[in-house]
């Protein structure tokens, strides 16, 4: 590695023109929040000197050190709010290297062979990503300050995150192909002019991100209003001069990064980028058709990353375009870099609950988790008849024909309501299931609310044996995997419900899983991938007569009473 710790590529070369171009900014908002005061210190100067003496020079020198007292004080607030202002950082699981010494082993050995530094610590994000993040920031060392462990300030290495399906699903010299590019951009870390300019920019990004924030309630609020909304558009002036910058130095920076990395496993890096896709697109299917039934029941599969191989397995033998990757399955995983794989999973699943549906941050009565053997029966069935309860309790609220059955509800009720009444029924049904869940819903954010104001004072949520740090109690984005169904979604998904509840209690039916698909239909072993046709004649057109007939040929009696939750 050279001196300057980027190397001579014309990224790197790139990536320390455009640091410059962004130090540049700042010099010149410091020239600017100094220039008053240089003229007030000429000022006064001419006046010792004999010159510039005079009522008119008086009043120049008064306006001129009072316009530098204002500006430096405003330049100073700006300063301290950018300096203080903590970046926002990725929810990750951290990961000690007495938690997976020989992933560290693999990521030193790889940083060795690329002759830049070695990232500061692991983490790992419920996502197939993986990037670098500088967590050097001097407001997160704040905490240690106060705690005695006066942290310096220094071209520490960032913190490598890795996605943890990438560990489950990737064979061990996949994924070190994988990681050489991303582990190669440590080397601007030691860039003095790179690690300045993305010092700057972070903090300026975290000042905006605090003038917009509403901030505690008090008498020193409509202070705080002005003075924040002052420093954000300075902030945001700065911001806009440097984005431009920015962006190029970081390309520069990815340039320079995968053309050091192009000198190792190049051929396996060309079968890890293909298996990213796949495991993307396993990953994907995973959360939005299994994961995310659950986690609308307050249940989270505490398996994610192993249920990903079990996806991506399935994937590969249904897609003749993956065949040949199933045959990798043989080679040594990478999770076996992990010393408690099952531990790690764990959290990063619980994680991903927290991530992409706002579950708590502890596990309780309401929010537990469940394994994939489980899943059929705790998830699915439950699901099912969850959904046809609340079909029926709609009826019962829109005054529709009572059951005809004499032990409890009906198939058949649903079907003569949908098809004697007219299309007018199904939206009506519709626009009373949606109601009803936005009330559920509501009443789930109100407990949740509570439950997380109770354990906002608790320590950080560890593991047994303090290997994994949490993110306990504090606040996390949402980033929801799925738009808002409509009212036409969510009473297919309820009829459906209804139809898989009949069918398990009186043709011999059960509930299943699919990787890909989520909650399934087995009947006498066998999936039922066409339910959903008949479903949709009857919800959609009022036509029961498709659906009748996969009922007889399955052997469903749809005017039998189900049991419901």
């Amino acid at each position: 590695m050279s001196v300057n710790g980027i190397g001579d590529s014309i990224g790197a070369q790139a990536a320390r023109s455009r640091a410059l171009a962004v130090l540049r900014v700042r010099s010149r908002a410091l020239a600017v929040a100094l220039l008053p005061a240089a003229v007030t210190i000429v000022l006064l100067t001419g006046d010792s000197t004999g010159h510039m003496r005079g009522a008119g020079w008086d009043v120049l020198r008064w306006i001129a050190g009072s316009a530098a007292v204002a500006v430096l004080l405003v330049a100073a607030v700006v300063a301290a709010v950018i300096v203080r202002a903590s970046p926002a950082l990725s929810p990750t699981v951290e990961l000690p290297e007495r938690a997976a010494p020989d992933l560290y082993r693999l990521v030193r050995d790889l940083a060795e062979r690329l002759d830049v530094p070695a990232p500061s610590a692991l983490a790992l994000t419920p996502d197939c990503d993986s990037w670098l993040e500088d967590r050097t920031h001097p407001a997160h060392a704040i905490p240690q300050a106060i705690r005695g462990r006066r942290r310096r300030r220094s071209t520490e290495a960032p913190v490598l995150v890795i996605g943890s399906p990438f560990l489950w699903w990737m064979r061990v010299a996949e994924l070190r192909a994988l990681l050489a590019p991303v582990v190669a951009g440590t080397a601007p870390s030691a860039h003095p002019d790179i690690a300045a300019a993305r010092r700057f920019v972070r903090g300026l990004d975290a000042a905006v991100a605090v003038a917009a924030s509403p901030g505690p309630r008090g008498p020193l609020r409509y202070l705080r209003g002005p003075v924040l909304g002052l420093v954000g558009r300075i902030a945001r002036l700065l911001l806009h001069s440097c984005q431009s910058y920015a962006g190029e130095m970081e390309r520069g920076v990815a340039a320079a990064a995968s053309e050091r990395a192009q000198a190792v496993d190049y051929g396996l890096r060309i079968v890890a980028q293909e298996q990213v896709g796949l495991a993307y697109a396993g990953w994907d299917r995973l959360l939005t058709r299994v994961a995310l039934p659950a986690w609308r029941m307050g249940r989270w599969p505490s398996r994610l990353d192993a249920g990903v191989v079990s996806a991506l397995t399935e994937l590969s033998r249904r897609d003749r375009l993956a065949e040949g990757f199933a045959s990798r399955l043989g080679e040594r995983p990478a999770c076996d870099l992990l010393e408690e794989p099952g531990l790690i999973d764990e959290a990063a699943s619980l994680l991903a609950a927290r991530l992409f549906h706002g579950g708590p941050a502890e596990t309780g009565a309401s929010w537990s988790p469940v394994d994939w053997q489980q899943y059929p029966e705790e998830v699915v069935d439950r699901k099912w008849r969850t959904e046809a309860a609340r079909l029926h309790r709609v009826l019962d609220e829109l005054g529709t024909a009572p059951s005809d059955g004499p032990g409890g509800p009906t198939l058949a009720r649903v079907m003569n309501v949908l098809a004697e009444t007219g299309e007018d029924a199904g939206e009506n049904l519709a626009a009373g299931i949606s109601a009803a869940l936005a009330r559920e819903e509501a009443s789930r954010q109100r407990v949740g609310a509570g439950v997380g104001a109770g354990a906002a004072a608790a320590p950080v949520a560890k593991s047994q044996d303090d290997a994994l740090i949490g993110w306990g109690a504090d606040p996390l984005p949402l980033f929801p995997l799925q738009p808002p169904r409509t009212g036409r979604e969510l009473l297919a998904d309820h009829v459906t419900a209804m139809v898989c509840c009949a069918a398990v209690d009186t043709a011999g039916a059960v509930p299943g899983l699919d990787w890909l698909d989520g909650p399934t239909l087995l009947i006498r072993g066998e999936r039922c991938p066409d339910l959903i046709p008949p479903v949709l004649s009857l919800t959609e057109d009022g036509d029961p007569r498709p659906l009748r007939a996969w009922l007889a040929g399955v052997g469903v009696r749809a005017e039998k009473p189900v049991r419901l939750v």
